[in-house]
């Protein structure tokens, strides 16, 4: 049906309604404005009528002397032997208008939800971004503590585009695991917190990767952390790791997933605590009446909160997203052993450095010999690989050595002269032991390139972080044996914590004997000499003491001017001492006069 109201000139307006009630072949109508006789039609022409009708006829207002579009309409209604609608025909008109101006509407309702629809699904396959808005399910949080972590991240727009660059080839994976569980993809943001999506992130608690999982919570999520390679840096692993451990925590807390979030950062024993101290005073157990907890964790939920509303409204506060397509941009190759890094990268035609980049777990020049053996590679490098590789012998993916034992040499030298482990050269050689003769051979594996080659290898990383040039004078320390980084720190005068960044490890990591550390010491403020620098080089010594009837461990440290801890460190001791006990001490032989 089709109404159609058009004024025609002069003091009359005349309303035309056409309805159509079907359609006729070769039938036209008269159309408003129209004089003479009117087209004739088909014999069934009742299904098209013209009714023309004077509005002012229809208000009951007085009338005129006819015109001629008055005679016009009787013309019609002559011709079509119908009369003037009356008042409630003209009511039904009415209501007719209005229910095909409702439909109309309707129309275009749906028009505009589908479009906004077919918008959605276009989104959700192409921009990462619009996904995890649509995935949140955190509740908002509006206070200062937010309001404080928000503004940081406003005034440092730069530091907000190097993070979504790093996410670029990582977050549409992240964002398939949290959907396939139903989790708040608001998740995808803690490795802002943690690492800002630094996959080779380590921390001075000894957390590695973009998650930032410490050593023992990998190994309780099943993470292989050796020589070769540490999966807490694993982008597949790592990711299915960490968020099993948050749904974990979820759980414990009864789906409060700010106390989660709490307890990913600080451990849940700790935060139980704090809800037990509140709970035991009588005070609200929610995260943010927290007291009992670190001021690190006091920020750390703020964060997630402030990114949470930062990337919900990116145009509310102007940022500008880095565009990040949904679809997973690398592909998974599975191989049946290992493989050098250089080559693998030589072959999907990519740089070392780009293989890397997505495979961060691996520490060394090649995969782990005992797996994983897969490589993520870009989608569109990855069947170049494949066919590349199926081309060269398994023997051939790694360089053999034939190395001849000489005088004195251990598997220990051995095996830090090639840059691999005892038990791969204890394996490839059918070694039960570690007994081995001068003048044999052995087979070991290494790398095909230069060691500068692998620029992300662990070594690679840490003889990176050494050479970085910072304010005061360097200096190498070989460390012997019994220091730790917090006697090496207190010899030289400088912070345990800045030692430890100067040489790409943690303050709690151990050392081994020969390990190289550079040292930052200032070059404008004097300082007390230490033993280490005005001692010759030889000066310290170690001896074997037999502890004697009336000794004691403070007695033997003030003998030998050492420390009652040194010696504890030094030797597995008790508190009490028996004679005849064997001691091991390492003396500075130019303190022990007088």
């Amino acid at each position: 049906m089709f109404l159609n109201l058009k004024p025609l000139p002069g003091d009359w307006n005349l309303l035309v309604l056409t309805i159509g009630m079907a359609v006729v072949t070769g039938c036209s109508s008269l159309q408003p404005g129209q004089t003479g006789d009117p087209t004739p039609v088909a014999a069934d022409a009742t299904a098209a009528q013209v009714v023309v009708v004077s509005a002012e006829q229809l208000s009951g207002a007085d009338m005129e002397a006819p015109t001629s579009a008055e005679v016009e309409y009787d013309a019609v209604a002559d011709f079509y032997d119908f009369e003037l609608p009356t008042d409630e025909a003209m009511a039904l008109v009415i209501e007719q208008q209005a229910a095909v101006a409702e439909l109309e509407l309707q129309r275009q309702l749906q028009e505009e939800v589908e479009r906004q629809a077919a918008y959605a699904e276009h989104q959700r396959n192409t921009n990462a971004w619009y996904r995890l808005r649509e995935g949140m399910q955190f509740t908002p949080v509006d206070n200062s503590r937010v309001d404080a972590q928000l503004k940081w991240f406003l005034e440092h727009p730069g530091y907000m585009q190097r993070v979504m660059e790093r996410a670029r080839p990582i977050l549409p994976f992240v964002l398939d695991e949290l959907e396939a569980r139903n989790l708040p993809t608001e998740l995808a943001l803690l490795p802002i917190v943690e690492s800002a999506y630094q996959a080779f992130a380590y921390s001075h608690g000894r957390a590695s990767g973009m998650w930032q999982i410490i050593p023992s919570t990998g190994r309780y999520l099943g993470l292989k952390q050796n020589w070769w390679y540490d999966g807490r840096r694993d982008i597949i692993d790592s990711t299915h790791a960490a968020i099993t451990y948050l749904e974990s925590l979820a759980n414990q807390f009864d789906g409060d997933w700010e106390l989660a979030l709490a307890a990913y950062n600080a451990g849940p024993g700790k935060i139980r605590s704090a809800v037990r101290y509140n709970k035991k005073h009588k005070r609200p157990t929610d995260f943010w009446h927290l007291t009992k907890i670190r001021n690190e964790t006091r920020a750390y939920v703020p964060k997630m909160f402030a990114l949470r509303e930062l990337f919900a409204h990116p145009e509310k506060y102007g940022l500008d997203l880095v565009p990040i397509n949904n679809e997973v941009s690398y592909e998974i190759v599975e191989l049946d052993g290992q493989i050098d890094l250089a080559l693998a990268a030589e072959l999907a035609g990519i740089t070392v450095n780009e293989l890397y980049q997505l495979n961060p777990a691996f520490n060394r020049w090649a995969t782990a010999p005992n797996g994983p053996h897969r490589l993520l590679l870009p989608r569109d490098k990855a069947e170049q690989f494949k066919l590349a590789v199926a081309e060269v012998p398994a023997s051939k993916r790694v360089n053999w050595v034939r190395h001849k034992i000489k005088n004195g040499e251990t598997l220990s030298h051995i095996s830090e002269k090639y840059r691999t482990t005892i038990p791969l050269i204890k394996e490839v050689n059918n070694l039960r032991g570690t007994q081995i003769r001068a003048g044999k051979y052995l087979m070991v594996p290494t790398a095909t390139r230069s060691l500068t080659t692998y620029s992300l290898s662990e070594h690679s990383r840490i003889t990176a972080t050494q050479n970085t040039n910072r304010s005061g004078d360097k200096q190498v320390h070989i460390v012997r044996s019994g220091q730790s980084l917090w006697s090496i720190s207190r010899d030289y005068g400088v912070n345990t914590r800045a030692l430890a960044k100067w040489n790409g490890i943690a303050p709690i990591d151990t050392l081994s004997i020969g390990q190289k550390l550079v040292v930052w010491t200032s070059s404008s403020e004097p300082r007390a000499a230490s033993l280490n620098q005005t001692r010759p080089s030889n000066a310290l010594h170690a001896l074997r003491y037999t502890v004697r009837k009336g000794d004691s461990l403070y007695l033997i440290a003030n003998r030998f001017n050492v420390t009652v801890a040194d010696i504890k460190r030094w030797n597995q001791v008790g508190k009490y001492l028996q004679p005849g006990q064997k001691l091991k001490l390492y003396v500075d032989i130019t303190s022990q006069s007088g």
